[in-house]
């Protein structure tokens, strides 16, 4: 890890539909240019990021997604309007970033969440991104949601059945998820945070094996508010995605480098996802992490240091 280095630029670009997103850039004003594509959606950027990338030699950005973060407005206050939050309007803000930033192409990082919004960018705009280091890579499949609110409930069927009892107006496992979004939108406050506290609550159980703590309980609440009523949003939704797609299209990356690091026991996304893209991206390699799950660690922070490294010596062509 490299140390910290504070932005030197930021600002809020607006990105239409009433909204702005916060950017700032830090590191080399010349360097290579790098973006960082957070997860959630709507856990916002983290400054921590910042030093994966040698500051000597990458130019930085970091932004928030819309309704997280530093954008506005923010997804905690209920007027907010959520129908202007998809896929395509965060892929297009990305592109508009881009371009506000006036960088021809830059190399994408990120997980989770971040890895589906890396995959759909790069998959519209190849000729934008120059490489890709990806550590924990979801598609956001409606399969793959299935999994994290209904099947991990295998290994943790307490926390489940507690997550389920949330919304006991779903009368199916697959109704949970389109239940808590509509309690995240609910005009009463004190359902909106029952319902994010009891969301936060399975996804910190989902993680516990990890030693992780309680990252999402830990959140202050305006945050916490705000990333759930988002996941749920675009959980709900599918994250308005063809079943699929990404993995389909994966063939609209060739020629772009990439590199997967997934962990074995990542029970919030098992590792059948990255085999899966992996096969699919003949430009990309995956490294499977023998002892890391979703939230990494030491062994999977060295492996995409080594990545960001490597891409860092890389010529950007004209």
């Amino acid at each position: 890890m490299f140390l910290d280095t504070q932005a030197y630029d930021e600002g809020l670009l607006d990105v239409g539909d009433g909204n702005h997103i916060h950017w700032e850039v830090s590191g080399n004003p010349h360097g290579k240019p790098a973006v960082v594509v957070h997860g959630g959606p709507g856990s916002g950027s983290n400054p921590r990021s910042r030093r994966l990338f040698d500051p000597a030699r990458y130019r930085v950005v970091l932004f928030d997604q819309r309704g997280c973060g530093r954008s506005t407005p923010h997804a905690s206050d209920p007027a907010t309007d959520m129908s202007v939050n998809t896929t395509d309007r965060l892929v297009a803000d990305m592109e508009r970033l881009r371009e506000h930033l006036g960088i021809d192409r830059w190399l994408l990082y990120g997980g989770s969440w971040g890895s589906t919004l890396i995959l759909a960018y790069a998959q519209a705009h190849p000729e934008r991104v120059s490489e890709i280091v990806i550590a924990a890579v979801t598609t956001t499949r409606r399969s793959e949601i299935a999994w994290l609110y209904e099947g991990a409930g295998a290994f943790f069927p307490e926390a489940w059945d507690r997550f389920r009892a949330g919304v006991p107006e779903a009368s199916a496992p697959h109704e949970l998820v389109p239940a808590y979004a509509r309690r995240t939108n609910h005009p009463d406050r004190a359902v909106r945070e029952k319902a994010t506290a009891d969301w936060c609550a399975w996804e910190d159980a989902v993680l516990s094996l990890e030693g992780a703590g309680t990252p999402y309980a830990d959140r202050p609440d305006h945050a916490k508010l705000a990333m759930v009523r988002i996941c749920s949003h675009y959980f709900a939704h599918g994250a308005w995605l063809e079943e699929g797609a990404l993995i389909r299209d994966a063939h609209r990356l060739a020629g772009i480098p990439g590199v997967l690091i997934h962990g074995r026991f990542d029970l919030a996304g098992p590792l059948g996802t990255a085999w899966e893209l992996s096969e699919a991206w003949p430009d990309a390699e995956l490294t499977v992490v023998e002892n890391a799950g979703h939230t990494g660690g030491g062994d999977t922070r060295t492996h995409v240091l080594a990545a960001l490294d490597r891409f860092a010596g890389e010529i950007i062509g004209p």
